[in-house]
């Protein structure tokens, strides 16, 4: 157990170096965090507390493998982008992409195309919520609503 606590510490600390990599702030708050957490623990003498610890130093690596994305801030509230070369360069339509740092672990996700004509339909109420819009969908509201504003006229 002592083994896999000592495995799980020194991955998540190669992990660390490998993500952050030239972000000294990201190296050193994640050096600390890591050593925090686990000095925290040390005491920790439950089989069972320990691999469910073990279990998130897992997991926490995983993510930090295939979510984490670095963007360097360019200016004032501008980030890492795809900047077309055509730009620079009008001849060339190729994209440049400046300032992100993406590992090859990182999860990729395939692009949906936005479809502006798409119907989307309100979600059916779920038994016992309450109707906001009437007993009738709205439709008694909006006759009453409808005869005040005759009246008023």
């Amino acid at each position: 157990c002592e083994l896999q606590v000592l495995s799980a510490f020194k991955k998540l600390h190669r992990t660390r170096q490998y993500v952050f990599d030239g972000d000294v702030q990201a190296l050193t708050a994640g050096r600390a965090k890591i050593n925090e957490s686990f000095l925290q623990n040390r005491d920790e003498t439950n089989e069972d507390e320990i691999q469910k610890m073990i279990k998130l130093a897992q997991d926490v690596d995983y993510e930090l493998r295939t979510n984490v994305i670095q963007a360097k801030q360019k200016e004032e509230g501008v980030y890492g982008e795809c900047v077309p070369l055509y730009k620079q360069d009008p001849q060339s339509l190729n994209l440049l992409f400046t300032e992100l740092r993406i590992t090859p672990e990182t999860t990729r996700l395939d692009n949906v195309v936005f479809n502006p004509d798409a119907v989307i339909e309100k979600p059916k109420r779920r038994r016992g919520e309450k109707n906001t819009e009437g007993c009738c969908g709205g439709a008694a509201m909006a006759a009453l609503e409808a005869e005040v504003a005759a009246r008023k006229k």
